[in-house]
């Protein structure tokens, strides 16, 4: 895995920890699935042309914390990297200390139902790369966008399974786009 674009583009980061660091099942591996580099260049071409902003990033289920480490790369804001995983953390440290971001990043190793009380309002980007079996996390995602941590105008990026439909409504944004890659759709809201 890298950077696409950005400051820090062409620089690798790490990928998930190995599963037996973080959980032996089955269901525990496929539960940490780093977002390709080919959808993560099509969410950000996405987020580019409607003009978003990466002044404040969340990072919810952050994993590696790709989707948020290419936001710092290609912004001068910050990020918040919400991952309640401790090996999965351990990553996103070394992946932060490798690109150069750790001063402009915080980690929360909390449950993403955690976020409205760990992160301050006012995100701009929320980026959502929840586990494609976990059926409570659309319910978390929807609750962190109800709790009032995006920003007036923000944009909430929801990266789900095909098979999962995805709301009309996030809260008070309404779904702006939706792209299907493969099994991978990536829905836009606004």
């Amino acid at each position: 895995m890298r950077v696409i674009g950005g400051t820090a583009r062409g620089r690798a980061i790490k990928g998930p920890p190995k599963p037996r660091t973080w959980g032996t099942s089955t269901k525990q591996r496929r539960e940490l699935r780093p977002t390709s580099d080919l959808i993560r260049g099509a969410i950000f071409d996405m987020l580019d042309a409607m003009g978003a902003s990466y002044d404040r990033v969340l990072d919810l289920y952050a994993g590696t914390g790709a989707l948020g480490i290419e936001a710092l790369s290609r912004g001068d804001g910050t990020a918040d990297f919400v991952e309640n995983n401790p090996a999965a953390v351990a990553v996103i440290r070394a992946n932060l200390a490798s690109t150069g971001f750790t001063e402009r990043a915080a980690i929360h190793r909390v449950d993403v139902r955690e976020t409205a009380r760990r992160v301050n309002p006012g995100c701009t980007l929320v980026l959502a790369d929840p586990p494609y079996y976990d059926a409570s996390a659309l319910a978390a995602v929807e609750g962190v966008a109800r709790a009032g941590v995006v920003a007036p105008g923000g944009v909430l990026v929801l990266e789900h399974h095909r098979r999962t439909s995805a709301p009309e409504r996030m809260a008070e944004m309404k779904l702006y786009k939706t792209r299907r890659h493969g099994d991978t759709v990536v829905s836009i809201y606004q």
